[in-house]
């Protein structure tokens, strides 16, 4: 881990400052923490305490909200992207791999679509149960 990195992962913020930074509640916060996004670290008294990444998370995680995606398909989405930085997992990649950015514009162009014709997206049995 770079530098970087590590001053990146370090736990500085208590939810309050998080809860503003992001415009997430409390509540919203926690849920996806028991969604395991997120992972705050706990000081001796039990309180949460988030990094930069968190916050960066969480903040893709509401973009993701905002443009329709469900909590099933945010959980796919961060799971194609923990296999692209693992390098275990990322030897086993097949030869046509999606990238998280064409997975990203993919679903967009779903959302457009479905809701420009106002018809169920054009794969429904694979789309559909991202979308609420």
């Amino acid at each position: 881990m770079t530098g970087s990195n590590i001053r990146r992962s370090m736990p500085l913020f208590p939810i309050g400052p998080v809860m503003q930074l992001t415009e997430l509640t409390a509540r919203q916060i926690r849920y996806y923490e028991e969604h395991q996004l997120i992972s705050p670290a706990r000081t001796d008294g039990n309180r949460r305490m988030f990094s930069l990444n968190d916050i960066d998370t969480l903040l893709e995680v509401k973009d993701l909200i905002d443009q329709g995606v469900n909590m099933a398909g945010i959980k796919h989405l961060f799971a194609l992207k923990n296999q692209e930085t693992n390098p275990i997992l990322k030897a086993e990649k097949t030869e046509r791999e999606l990238s998280n950015d064409d997975v990203r514009r993919l679903l967009r162009k779903e959302i457009v679509q479905a809701g420009r014709f106002n018809l169920p997206t054009s794969n429904p049995g694979n789309m559909n149960r991202f979308f609420h």
